[in-house]
């Protein structure tokens, strides 16, 4: 006959063999005095479901619950979802990665994940495969979110997020600190000479290279043209160009020029405009642009992709150019993303053989030189 657990405040204690049979042999619970143990909400749900223990006894979890007679999985299930946050979410999940054959425990105290939990928004640890709570390593810190939640970007790194959608699939996706390093040594000119438009700079006489081997803007060409070494260059492009003192402007159109002392910055007018164009947005792109470049890649814009970058590593020249290997979003540090929008975020990137990477930065309000701080943060989906 199977045991029976009691409810007492939020978890289920079972007593006789209950040691040996649920935590030795398969990682359920924590031991207490004897061979009792202590089971959270979800472990006790599972046991139940799996027809493990014969029933519950509510009425200690100061409810006015007070039936004596052990309840089933329906009654048990029922009462959790209405006494613990996300309790149906988080079963779905558990009970997944237990039938993958991995052994959980809930990330917090006196738990055994307790000690391993990467922060307070992760819910399990999964160990792996074979390995107890007493013996394993974690595999995997486990967020559930439903779909209709919001996941804050910062901190994600380090987390696997379990996204439970409406019809109950599961999806699972593995946020790593990202690190973008590419190979293009490449150094441009220091005298560059152009004109502001309204949303872009054209260089006029650029030097080949520039284009490419440095894969910088993009030619102005056609099959009847009679102009040569005409380049236009996105306003991003131009504007780390100046703030390196490689760019000069010898026009502008549209706005109408700055104070005379900020009309001598060059870098400044190009941000001034591109702050017109798209707003405070600019100057966070413009800080990952910069720090991309600085780590010899290439960032080109990925608006096909739905992305602010897409990256090349190692361009020797554009003739022989190489697949993209990154999709770039570009958010602030407090961003949320919905899991729909990450899904679809990274489904794409997957579907065309890249790394979807976020860049969190601050808005930098300064001059576009000084580079704010950026965080990389890498998404991908994953299969336990």
């Amino acid at each position: 006959m199977q045991p029976t657990g009691h409810l007492r405040g939020d978890a289920v204690r079972v007593g006789g063999d209950a040691r040996q049979r649920f935590y030795d042999a398969r990682g359920y619970g924590r031991p207490l005095d004897g061979n009792e143990i202590a089971l959270s909400r979800v472990e006790a749900a599972h046991l139940l479901f799996r027809g493990d223990l014969s029933g519950i006894e509510l009425g200690g979890d100061g409810s006015a619950e007070t039936d004596a007679d052990p309840v089933g999985f329906e009654r048990f299930f029922v009462a959790s979802a209405a006494a613990a946050d996300r309790f149906a979410v988080r079963f779905l999940v558990y009970s997944d990665l237990r039938d993958r054959g991995f052994y959980l425990s809930p990330a917090r105290e006196p738990w055994p994940g307790g000690r391993d939990a990467a922060s307070d928004a992760v819910d399990f640890v999964a160990y792996e495969r074979g390995a107890t709570p007493d013996t394993g390593n974690v595999k995997y810190p486990i967020q559930v979110v439903g779909e209709r939640e919001s996941v804050a970007a910062a901190g994600l790194a380090g987390r696997t997020l379990a996204v439970v959608d409406e019809e109950s699939d599961i999806t699972y996706f593995a946020a790593e600190k990202g690190a973008i390093d590419g190979a293009t040594g490449y150094e441009p000119p220091a005298a560059l000479s152009g004109v502001l438009l309204a949303d872009r700079v054209v260089v006029w006489d650029a030097p080949e290279d520039l284009y490419e081997r440095g894969f910088y803007g993009r030619p102005l060409t056609g099959r009847a043209a009679d102009v040569e070494g005409a380049l236009q260059l996105s306003l991003v492009e131009a504007a780390s160009l100046a703030a390196d003192g490689r760019l000069s402007l010898s026009a502008s159109v549209g706005n109408p020029e700055a104070a005379d002392a900020e009309s001598r910055d060059v870098a400044a007018r190009i941000v001034a405009r591109g702050r017109d164009v798209e707003g405070e947005r600019f100057d966070r792109r413009l800080a990952v642009y910069r720090r991309l470049r600085a780590a010899d890649a290439v960032p080109k814009t990925g608006f096909k992709f739905g992305a602010d970058f897409r990256t090349y590593l190692d361009v020797e020249t554009v003739e022989d150019l190489p697949h993209s290997e990154h999709l770039v979003r570009v958010v602030g540090p407090g961003h949320e993303f919905s899991p729909r929008e990450l899904s679809l975020d990274v489904r794409l990137a997957g579907g065309v053989r890249k790394e979807m990477v976020f860049a969190l930065t601050e808005v930098g309000g300064g001059h576009p030189a000084a580079d704010a701080d950026v965080e990389w943060l890498a998404v991908d989906r994953l299969t336990p």
